[in-house]
């Protein structure tokens, strides 16, 4: 056992380590993303925010978690108590599962020896996998709004099943494009393919599938202007109405882990990972370049994370019917279309930044044909009542 153990001892530290610091880096950060999102609420309304604990406010985020661990768990009696607990972990753990084959850090090639930015190195279905893990994260909505016993909380998890559904397909045909120029379905590949030239990155000739890829994945996430299983003013509080204390906590860390895998995501998909100009060589293992390239890519994810924030502040929540709209009617056609172009290009080995023209076309002609639909259903009332003075308004005078 002990040279079995040994033998195995320099593959496995590294994961165990990897493990550990998302085990430990992930609840804290969602307290913390509570408070940055406070202080940046605070800021596009121009108060002050969280200042009263500590210096500039920055033990707040410890404050909160004291009083929700404090907090008495109040379980009412109509409740389907076995699932009412488990839907809030089953949340967490598929969201904080989905990390598994996500490179946090620039990843080396040798996966023998040494520490390494991700749990399960060259998975080679590894962002089939993390789309299948993170799609899981409904069953926990959607178990805690049938478990409340709660009409409220079933309407809010009705909306998240369907939402869940509709914004996958998009989610996934933005993606293939992405598969296809890159020819691995590997995420350390992926990245490892847009390295070189600054040009290189996959924003540059695939920004409609940047639009179509976060526009979806902020849907499955729930946050505005797509929080329709939470909506405050027609459902409560959503699928979480009977929920509080820690079981309401982990519901939105879960949320927040989303917010970060999405925000990893595009960083790694199409902003070109760990690689920025003059450090776009190969990923090597010391220490100073290691620690730059980490650096760059958290700075790309906390530019996503900042935007994401912001939006919320920025749009109004959708309509349900808007919300189906614009999945099936607007983004599928849109990963479609660019779909096709993509696959035009690479069968006829074009030059591929063409398709960043293609894309700035489709989105200007779905932009005007939206706007255009938007009129017609937004007609006044009064667009096809008779004028005063009429013949039909003297006839009913």
């Amino acid at each position: 056992m002990y040279d079995f153990l040994q033998q195995i001892w320099p593959t496995l530290w590294p994961t165990l380590a990897a493990i550990g610091v998302i085990l430990a880096f992930v609840p804290v950060l969602g307290l913390y993303m509570t408070f940055i999102e406070r202080k940046l609420a605070a800021y596009v309304q121009d108060r002050l925010g969280p200042n009263r604990v500590g210096p500039f406010g920055l033990f707040q985020a410890i404050a909160d978690a004291i009083k929700l661990f404090l907090k008495e768990q109040v379980i009412p009696d109509h409740v389907f108590k076995l699932l009412y607990f488990i839907a809030p972990t089953l949340s967490l753990m598929t969201a904080m599962f989905a990390l598994v084959v996500m490179p946090f850090g620039p990843v080396p090639t040798d996966y023998t020896s040494g520490f390494r930015y991700i749990v399960a190195p060259g998975i080679d279905i590894g962002i089939m996998m993390m789309i299948a893990i993170s799609s899981l994260s409904a069953y926990g909505i959607i178990l805690g709004g049938w478990a409340s016993n709660n009409k409220y909380s079933l309407y809010g998890a009705i909306r998240s099943c369907a939402q869940f559904i509709s914004y996958e397909i998009p989610l996934g045909l933005s993606i293939i494009g992405i598969v296809v120029a890159a020819g691995s379905l590997n995420i350390e590949q992926i990245v490892a393919a847009q390295g070189g030239d600054f040009w290189n990155w996959n924003i540059f000739w695939q920004p409609l599938a940047l639009i179509v890829f976060f526009t979806s994945a902020l849907a499955e996430t729930n946050r505005l202007p797509f929080d329709l299983p939470e909506c405050e003013q027609e459902l409560v509080g959503g699928f979480h109405t009977e929920y509080g204390g820690i079981k309401f906590v982990l519901f939105f860390l879960a949320e927040y882990t989303h917010v970060v895998t999405v925000s990893f995501l595009t960083a790694l998909l199409f902003f070109g990972g760990w690689h920025f100009p003059g450090l776009s060589g190969p990923v090597d293992a010391g220490l100073g370049g290691m620690l730059l390239r980490t650096f760059v890519l958290v700075a790309k994810v906390s530019m996503v994370v900042a935007f994401i924030m912001l939006l919320r502040w920025a749009l109004p929540r959708f309509r349900f019917d808007q919300l189906m709209g614009l999945a099936w009617k607007g983004l599928i056609p849109l990963g479609l279309v660019n779909l096709v172009c993509v696959a035009v290009v690479f069968t006829f080995d074009l030059p591929k930044h063409l398709l960043s023209f293609t894309a700035v076309f489709l989105f200007v002609a779905s932009l005007i044909s939206a706007r255009n639909l938007q009129s017609t259903i937004n007609m006044p009332r009064s667009a096809g009542r008779p004028k005063a003075g009429s013949i039909l308004t003297e006839v009913t005078v």
